[in-house]
């Protein structure tokens, strides 16, 4: 194949228009046809040598493996995804896409992020939030991985949240990585966009090892003084993690929150575990707009879980969000990846996105007041039924 084949190719795929999903119809929110970004979405001149003379079979030579994770704002009236990028050598760095509808036509800028390489022990970084933060930055929170050099395991690693901010997508300024006191690594780390209490606010994952959360209650709250020098000495817990529910085995924030007039709207992960290995959902909550660490309302069950081919990838049976934006006409576009593969968008409005947050039953506990919730339920609705 020739270059120029290779790039109508990605052309056509840019060009494709995407479609709501309507055999995937619950009334919350709708699902759409195509993934958003895939590695078919990657420049070819990212992958390949277009010159026939050093590059005579057209092979690839730095190939990418999956595209996923993303961030989301909207920059300059463009739906905007700093994305997780892995290339074949597993290594992973940010790139920027651009779309003018949010649901298809995302392109990716000629270039990746380049970050300021300030911290010479780190070896990976991945999943940044983006926050458009009141104090007229954009923050992005990221996960900071490095090798654990205390313990001979090759694959012990330890995370950290390392925190950058621009202007534009474009210059980017690294600031020295979150220190929380009392937790010894931390990953799924997001900014919220208001100060609180004259203090800047970070939703946190407290975790004992890079994998297992341990000790680690669920998501974190925790304020700062200095964003420039961040340190929470101590971290509250918001949504909590329970015995035999999504959230039994960790649960971390996703999207940066949502204001809206009765709550700050959380879209965040939570995993259990399986037979199968490790499942990932995403589910909501709600937070009072006067405290954002105390939750007020919480749906019971996921909001969106992995179905058909979204089961299938490099880590299967995951759905996870880090970006989603709330639009000014009211829609609300969800970003979230399925199997560490590929990125999608689920899209909603306001109205109907805390109509789901605030009158959704809140999980019952135990499988005998879940069968009274339902059974409940179900009189009601005959009764409205029957007329």
């Amino acid at each position: 194949m020739t270059y120029q084949e290779l790039n109508a190719r990605y052309e056509a795929l840019i060009a494709q228009k995407n479609a709501i999903d309507d055999s995937r119809y619950n009334g919350i929110y709708d699902r759409w046809v195509n993934p958003v970004l895939t590695r078919d979405h990657i420049p070819p001149f990212w992958m390949y040598d277009p010159n026939p003379a050093t590059n005579p079979h057209m092979m690839q030579r730095l190939g990418i493996n999956a595209v996923l994770n993303s961030g989301a704002i909207l920059l300059d009236g463009k739906f905007t995804l700093v994305a997780r990028v892995e290339g074949m050598d597993r290594k992973s760095f940010f790139a920027v896409a651009q779309s003018d509808n949010g649901v298809d036509g995302f392109r990716f800028w000629d270039e990746p992020v380049v970050l300021p390489d300030t911290c010479p022990e780190e070896t990976n970084v991945y999943d940044m939030r983006l926050t458009r933060h009141e104090d007229g930055w954009i923050y992005g929170v990221f996960c900071s991985e490095s090798k654990d050099t205390s313990v001979s395991d090759l694959s012990a690693a330890v995370a950290a949240a390392g925190i950058v901010r621009t202007k534009d997508l474009k210059t980017w300024e690294r600031l020295p990585n979150l220190v929380t006191l009392r937790s010894p690594q931390q990953r799924n780390v997001c900014l919220h966009p208001e100060f609180v209490n004259g203090k800047y606010a970070f939703y946190t994952r407290p975790m004992d090892d890079f994998i297992e959360t341990g000790s680690g209650g669920g998501i974190g709250f925790g304020l700062c003084e200095d964003i420039t020098h961040a340190v929470i000495d101590e971290e509250k817990m918001t949504s909590v993690r329970r015995y035999h529910t999504i959230t039994e085995s960790k649960n971390g924030a996703g999207a940066t929150p949502i204001r809206t007039d009765r709550g700050w709207i959380h879209i965040a992960h939570g995993v259990r575990n399986t037979a199968a290995g490790l499942r990932y959902v995403i589910y909501a909550f709600a937070t009072a707009l006067d405290d954002p660490s105390r939750v007020i309302a919480e749906p019971g069950g996921f909001l969106i879980a992995p179905y058909g081919a979204e089961r299938v990838g490099d880590v299967s049976n995951v759905v996870f969000t880090n970006g989603a934006i709330a639009a000014p006409d009211g829609k609300v576009y969800i970003y979230y990846a399925s199997s560490d593969t590929r990125m999608h968008v689920a899209t909603t409005d306001m109205d109907r996105l805390v109509d789901y947050v605030f009158n959704t039953p809140a999980d019952a506990m135990r499988s005998p007041d879940c069968v009274k919730q339902r059974v409940a339920f179900i009189r009601k609705n005959l009764d409205y039924l029957k007329g």
